[in-house]
């Protein structure tokens, strides 16, 4: 009776007609032809069925998980769930696109730091560079092996730079501190060493009247800009030839000898207008410059004239901004509480945000955009985690909890690896991540 009362179940199921399609290469591509399946499946059901549809391909296929887009959107209930919200008929053959899970597969070991990770940078494929409370700038070939120091800050690093990150051998670094100044940093990414070199920083950039929070380079390298607790951004030029006016060369004694000059330099102009602590600044075009502040509001500058061509307010303090996704248009920020909200500035009525993501439980620190996917972004928080997110969906679609105390930053590295340092003095490493 038990069994007949199983059967009567199952087949009262409604089965849709169904073709998986997919944009991977081989092994995960299945056959193109429409197979019935139930409606009732949620994303693990068709993780399951797909795994065994490859399984019977290929032999020596291991099963992972997949997500699922009907009509560019993830699937995130049942089927038949799914269909009704949308108004999809399933008189038809119904398309189903898979792809792998966006989560990382292996967890690296940490690169301790001697207090909290403040800032960085993975632009860079060769090396991450990290900023410190110590005071101290750091490059990492790899998880726990750390090539360089850049020392001479007298106070916490803020923020870290990478000047052409994929450049020559010697890269250009840059670094922002508590101690009111930036620091500019030349590293030979090829040096090979057993124990970490110590750098001094060939110039030094003063003007601030308080503590330095960010600092972004222009695209092409010839200057950077930086955001200060005093309310300006400030701009400098790297290259000293043009700049032979605003350099003032210092030498300094060192145990009785005297070391080679540092340079330092002054801003050449200041960008005014937010009314509290300019918190983030990013240089995504040569012409154009985008900050955030805990005024509430986004502004873009234009780099020529200095002047303020636009604002976005959120009613928020705001910690991080970045700039991507589809177009490289779409504008990323976080702040004092657990949302991140996205602008599509090319929308009228651009003051609303067109996605909001608030999974996180409090103030958000970091927000980046994946360099190569117009869908994915990262984000950090102070409640621990680092959260992977797809513009196609609203959940998140993987939570890092590498860290047991707050996180302070975060970075894509390589295309495929998250890097995060925080509270705890770790920069940790997840990776394996197939966007």
């Amino acid at each position: 009776m038990a069994t007949e009362e199983n059967g009567d179940a199952e087949s009262s199921t409604r089965r849709i007609s169904v073709r998986f399609v997919t944009r991977l290469s081989d092994p995960y591509k299945v056959p193109n032809s429409a197979i019935a399946i139930p409606s009732d499946l949620t994303r693990f059901g068709l993780s399951s069925l797909v795994n065994a549809l490859l399984q019977s391909i290929h032999d020596d296929y291991e099963s992972e998980p997949f997500d699922f887009l009907i009509d560019g959107e993830f699937v995130r209930m049942s089927l038949e769930e799914f269909l009704l919200a949308k108004g999809i008929s399933a008189e038809k053959i119904l398309e189903i696109e898979y792809t792998r899970v966006v989560a990382p597969r292996k967890e690296e070991d940490p690169s301790l730091h001697d207090d909290w990770v403040s800032a960085v940078d993975g632009s860079s494929s060769r090396f991450i560079l990290t900023g410190c409370y110590d005071g101290f700038g750091r490059v990492w070939k790899g998880p726990g092996v750390c090539t360089h120091i850049l020392e001479g800050h007298s106070d916490g690093v803020t923020s870290v730079s990478v000047f052409n990150p994929e450049g020559l051998e010697t890269v250009t670094l840059a670094t922002a501190s508590k101690d009111r100044t930036l620091r500019l940093w030349k590293i030979n990414t090829e040096e090979a060493t057993n124990n970490p070199v110590r750098v001094r920083a060939y110039k030094i950039l003063r003007g601030h009247k308080s503590s330095v929070q960010s600092v972004a380079a222009q695209t092409n390298g010839e200057m950077v800009c930086s955001g200060s607790w005093d309310c300006t951004i400030n701009l400098w030029r790297i290259n000293d030839n043009n700049a032979e006016n605003d350099l003032v060369s210092k030498k300094r004694k060192v145990e009785g000898r005297v070391e080679d000059s540092q340079l330092e330099g002054e801003a050449f102009t200041t960008l005014v207008g937010h009314t509290q602590c300019v918190s983030s600044v990013i240089w995504p075009q040569r012409e154009s410059i985008y900050s955030a502040s805990w005024d509430h509001s986004i502004r873009k500058w234009d780099v020529e004239t200095g002047k303020n061509l636009s604002d976005i307010y959120c009613g928020k303090a705001l910690n991080c901004l970045d700039i991507g996704g589809e177009g490289s248009a779409l504008i990323a920020a976080g702040g004092s509480d657990p949302v991140i909200r996205i602008w599509d500035p090319r929308k009228p009525g651009t003051s609303a945000p067109i996605l909001q993501f608030a999974s996180h439980k409090s103030w958000v620190t970091a927000c980046k955009w994946h360099d190569k996917s117009p869908f994915h972004l990262l984000s950090a928080s102070y409640d621990g985690k680092v959260m992977l997110w797809d513009l196609r969906t609203a959940w998140s679609l993987s939570t890092i909890e590498s860290h047991s105390d707050k996180v302070l930053c975060a970075d894509w590295w390589k295309s495929d690896s998250v890097i995060s340092g925080g509270a705890d003095s770790k920069l940790c490493i997840s990776s394996e991540i197939p966007v």
